[in-house]
């Protein structure tokens, strides 16, 4: 009655179902894991938001990697800008998505270690070659408020931090660099400014992280393990309409004539 399911078609089309139905709930497994890191992200980012700002002092120091538990905590540092060292981080975007730059420079701390301020965003030069026009840094003694973040490599930012740049232009923000620019203990990771807001909101300070999206990472776990349970109810389907369809042809088809006595 099934023995169809023996022919090669049929042996090729089980195997193919046995190997979806393992592969789907592993890739449903794999949307759900993400939409746990996002959820767990947003917590983190929320809690690290809402916290007490702390000196930079107290989280960081030179040569420390931030941990991801203390991304984008809110921290203060008071000191003196040192525009002379000012750079720009190229390619990147606004809130609204327009290409410029960002405005790194670096904060001579009270204590004589320095910190990078992401001071915001803006527009690029008309020439890449040629540095921007960056509005000024506040003169003198001034706390800056702002949210801390980990240096940024090309493994973590999947930015290639080119060589040759321009004067005071850089790839990546990151402290190890700045500290053998600068030849003085810089803290690990840095700081992005939000207050004092600058005059004129330029440069464009950067919004906070998104920590209300969860995303469709969940939505696509359900539809991978429906897809996986589909499956098999679908071999099933297409076993039971062969065989019908099978035995519908034998109905059909005229019996063979018994052969002449001899």
């Amino acid at each position: 009655m099934y023995r169809f399911l023996l022919s090669r078609q049929w042996v090729i089309l089980t195997l193919l179902a046995l190997v979806l139905i393992p592969v789907m709930i592993e890739l449903g497994f794999w949307q759900f894991h993400r939409h746990q890191h996002r959820v767990a992200q947003n917590a983190l980012i929320e809690d690290n938001l809402r916290a007490r700002p702390m000196p930079v002092t107290e989280l960081t120091s030179p040569g420390h990697t931030v941990p991801r538990a203390d991304y984008w905590r809110r921290v203060t540092a008071t000191g003196t800008f040192d525009t002379a060292h000012e750079v720009v981080v190229r390619r990147r975007t606004s809130a609204d998505e327009r290409i410029g730059v960002l405005v790194l420079t670096p904060l001579n701390l009270r204590g004589g270690a320095t910190v990078l301020v992401n001071r915001g965003w803006i527009p690029a030069a008309a020439d890449q070659m040629a540095f921007p026009e960056v509005p000024p840094a506040p003169r003198g003694e001034v706390t800056v408020t702002g949210r801390l973040k980990a240096d940024e490599t090309t493994g973590a930012s999947g930015i290639k931090d080119l060589k040759g740049l321009p004067p005071r232009q850089v790839m990546l923000i990151n402290s190890e660099q700045q500290t053998e620019v600068l030849g003085r203990p810089v803290l690990g990771g840095y700081l992005e400014q939000t207050a004092p807001v600058p005059s004129g909101d330029t440069p464009e300070l950067i919004p906070e992280p998104d920590h209300d999206s969860i995303g469709p990472h969940m939505a696509y776990a359900v539809q991978w393990w429906l897809f996986a349970a589909g499956v098999p109810v679908g071999w099933v389907v297409l076993v039971r309409r062969e065989k019908r369809d099978r035995a519908a042809a034998a109905a059909e088809s005229p019996a063979r004539p018994e052969p002449a006595a001899a």
